[in-house]
């Protein structure tokens, strides 16, 4: 082999390994900031999760936490420990993992599953029996009805069924309710098609919906003034019932005080994440039926650009 030849190899050699160190350099922090739990331990807490051995689970995720903070480990083990308290049933502490990984690591590859987790979580919790902070109990006395409670407290009928599993709207003197103290408002994202709902000012849900064409859904503070079951809907040439696949109002509707607007259902899902309205926002019949449980009437409602 000509000597040239073996410089050329041997430049050719430290050239490569030289773009290997960029490239490793490069990525390193991409790495460490999403990297997952060991293998090791990944494979151990899933097949303690698997015998419902729960408790060594979260002590060993905890154990992560405390020796990897700041990391992408701790990240994931926020994550996983969310799911662990899902399996327990432990509403309250399942919501604080989520809070706590969004308040830590908002941008990372978990944040948006965990946003996703939350809002689910954050309805789990209103709609449950369970106690926790953002609620009162109320014992019924002699002459209450779920009516009087429910406006005693600005709250809906719906919402205290739903949350003390109450078939109908009988109730016994000396049952105690839980009631929730948060104060709901909504706000609605017309150039992202987002309405979001809020407690106590605080994000509690957030929900995709379609909006106005051509702009015309209005801009500005309004309130929620009126709420149906099962509109009918009063088009331009017809009146059209309830339940029919014509009625665009779906199966709820919440006017606002903007004549002729308001927050509905649909028949027509593909339209969703749109802006194909004639002015009202849109949403999901199954996303409108839970709104609607939750805000009473004179609920604040911001609609922006």
């Amino acid at each position: 082999m000509s000597n040239r030849i073996k410089t050329a190899l041997v430049i050719t050699f430290f050239v490569l390994a030289g773009l290997a160190l960029i490239f490793k350099l490069a990525i390193r922090p991409s790495i460490q900031k999403s990297a997952p739990m060991p293998g090791p331990q990944s494979n151990e807490i899933s097949d303690l999760m698997a015998k419902g051995d729960y408790p060594k689970a979260i002590k060993l995720l905890n154990d992560i936490m405390e020796k990897y903070p700041n990391s992408g480990r701790e990240e994931q083990a926020l994550y996983t420990l969310a799911a662990v308290y899902d399996a327990r049933g432990e509403l309250l502490r399942e919501r604080d993992m989520y809070n706590n990984l969004l308040d830590k690591f908002p941008a990372s590859d978990s944040a948006s599953k965990a946003r996703v987790g939350l809002d689910q979580i954050n309805m789990k919790i209103l709609f449950s029996p369970v106690p926790d902070p953002d609620s009162f109990t109320h014992e019924i006395t002699k002459g209450d009805s779920l009516s009087k409670i429910a406006k005693k407290y600005n709250t809906t009928v719906d919402l205290l069924m739903k949350t003390n599993n109450l078939k109908d709207g009988s109730i016994k003197t000396g049952r105690k309710l839980k009631v929730t103290k948060l104060k709901f408002s909504i706000s609605v994202d017309k150039s992202q098609n987002i309405l979001t709902l809020k407690g106590d000012g605080k994000v509690f849900k957030t929900y995709q919906v379609a909006t106005g064409i051509n702009n015309r859904t209005p801009v500005g503070d309004f309130k929620i003034i009126n709420k149906v079951v099962d509109p009918v809907w009063y088009a331009q040439q017809a009146v059209v019932p309830a339940g029919s696949p014509k009625n665009i109002l779906g199966s709820r509707w919440m006017g606002i005080s903007s004549s002729g607007y308001g927050i509905h259902g649909c028949t027509d899902p593909s339209s969703i994440g749109k802006q194909t309205t004639a002015g009202c926002v849109r949403m999901h019949n199954s996303d409108v039926e839970e709104l609607y449980a939750v805000v009473p009437i004179g609920t604040e409602v911001l609609m922006e650009d």
